[in-house]
């Protein structure tokens, strides 16, 4: 079939934006910068950069990314008033392609939290998209929970924002409530019954709440619309959103039966994937789609036979596809930074000689632990020396702890605070709550442990362990992860991040930063 324009799907992606409301996936300012760059570098096609009004912070993100962006639409969300439109448009006027998103709830239960009349509602959408469109010649307007709204007044309001000067008309299944064949069927009657509907891009965005994200999503495009909303590994709220790597992948591998095409560069997909993984601190699942550890991976003899005969018996869909490689190269001791690099391309990282410099005395350090160092274990070696990278005004210098069998334990901790080492020896409930303890002495704070969790990277004695902590503080979140062969270790360095992302969001908080009033968990 060839490939027009009316087969072209665009990708529209929301994971600093929505992604970035799951509770705990806050970035950072330059985190967001470089996720927006490679996003950017793999063909995306639109870019939701964040939400302008929220704070201070987001604005200057938006505008950030809206300055550097060399491809991609920069799109920021507004609410449907003045006041958040202007405030939108300050942050991505400077983008080669700028696009203004507002939305309002129309559904019965939407309507009721502004407590507007659908005569007011009516009134509101007319007048606040025509004010985006005086600013901006490229305006999505979004009918949010559009899958609970009426029929009549969800056409109605759609009329009503075409006429205003709408160039994409976005159906967002807010809460994942639809299924296949009400989301297909929803979008082939909009575009059959609304006035305008050819001059206009549909756009779909679906939650997964219900697990049917992606399969909405395409049901959607098989129906008409032509841009997916989506998030690099289906980060979002609650259940997540319809995934990137998902809908891209679908297309592809099954062009026979899903004939649209996207610009996504493909191979680029396990380098992102594995960033935001990182910086979110939301880990991938292991039997994820596309990306997930398991998603190449076999162990039973049956397939393990199947694929030294031929490969695709058990897969349908090639590793070099997603950015990954099939070559094992064996990790130890012995391996030289031609090896490591090597090795971390296949595994999706593409590093400088700086950053390859630095990683490599991390190598060294863990192989003289390890008698084989595994791919997870690089994997999460390059987590770690990312993290440390960025956030260096705290950091763990020496760690002794004392265990028995009788309570308290106690934790000899030195760390480094803006430059000066300090010491001190603290008692706890175990050897964990010993060397928070000890942290805390150091470096007085008061935040809440929200969660922390440990896991094995790979199997044995001498396995790494990663541990994953989140802490809160006056409604600030901020993740750590670290990885190393003492667990305790471990801890404490994943500790100590998440403690530096807090410090650099507190410092980047200016007083009245942050718009009063303003909700965003909830937009569709």
């Amino acid at each position: 079939m060839t490939q027009t324009d009316k087969d072209r799907v665009l990708i529209f992606d929301t994971t600093l934006r929505d992604g970035e409301q799951s509770p705990g996936a806050t970035m950072t300012h330059e985190e967001k910068l470089e996720i927006a760059g490679l996003l950017d570098e793999m063909g995306v096609d639109i870019i939701e950069a964040g939400f302008p009004i929220a704070s201070e912070g987001d604005f200057n993100a938006v505008s950030a990314i809206a300055k550097q962006a060399q491809n991609a639409v920069i799109c920021g969300l507004s609410r449907a008033n003045y006041k958040d439109i202007d405030r939108c448009w300050e942050a991505v006027k400077h983008a080669k392609r700028p696009r203004i998103h507002t939305f309002i709830g129309t559904s019965p239960l939407h309507r009721a939290i502004p407590n507007l009349t659908k005569e007011e509602m009516a009134e509101r959408i007319h007048d606040c998209v025509t004010h985006a469109r005086n600013l901006c010649d490229n305006v999505q307007w979004s009918s949010m929970d559009a899958t609970r709204t009426e029929w009549d007044f969800l056409k109605r309001t759609i009329d009503i924002a075409i006429k205003a000067g709408a160039t994409t008309i976005n159906i967002p299944d807010t809460v994942g409530y639809t299924a296949p064949v009400e989301s297909a069927d929803l979008i082939r009657r909009l575009i059959a019954e609304v006035d305008g509907a050819d001059e206009v891009v549909f756009a779909t965005h679906c939650h997964n709440d219900l697990g049917m994200a992606t399969a909405n999503s395409l049901a959607a495009v098989a129906g008409g619309a032509r841009q997916i909303e989506c998030t690099i590994n289906g980060l979002g709220e609650r259940a997540g959103n319809t995934a990137l790597e998902e809908v891209v992948m679908a297309m592809k591998v099954r062009h026979d039966i899903m004939p649209w095409h996207t610009g996504v560069d493909t191979t680029k997909i396990m380098n992102v994937s594995r960033r935001v993984a990182t910086v979110s601190g939301f880990q991938v699942q292991y039997n994820k789609a596309i990306v997930g550890k398991n998603a190449f991976a076999h162990e039973s003899g049956i397939h393990q036979d199947g694929m030294l005969k031929n490969a695709e018996t058990f897969e349908i869909m090639r590793p070099e596809d997603v950015g990954l490689s099939e070559t094992n190269i064996v990790m130890g001791k012995h391996s030289g930074r031609a090896a490591l690099r090597s090795k971390l391309k296949n595994l999706g990282y593409d590093l400088a000689d700086n950053q390859l410099n630095d990683v490599f005395v991390r190598f060294k350090a863990l192989a003289d632990r390890k008698k084989e160092v595994f791919d997870d274990d690089l994997v999460a070696l390059m987590r770690d020396s990312a993290v440390e990278a960025v956030n260096d005004r705290l950091q763990v210098k020496f760690l002794r702890v004392i265990c028995g069998t009788e309570a308290p334990q106690s934790a000899d901790l030195t760390m480094n605070v803006d430059g000066a080492d300090h010491q001190v020896t603290a008692t706890g409930d175990g050897p964990v709550d010993a060397t928070f303890k000890a942290i805390k002495k150091i470096f007085p704070h008061e935040v809440n442990l929200q969660l922390f969790q440990v896991h094995a990277v790979t199997e044995g004695t001498d396995a790494q362990a990663t541990v994953s902590v989140r802490l809160e503080e006056d409604g600030r979140i901020a993740t750590g992860q670290a990885a190393d062969t003492d667990t305790v270790v471990a801890s404490a360095k994943a500790y100590v991040t998440a403690l530096n992302r807090l410090l650099v969001r507190r410092e980047k908080s200016a007083p009245g930063a942050d718009v009063k009033g303003v909700s965003y968990k909830d937009v569709g």
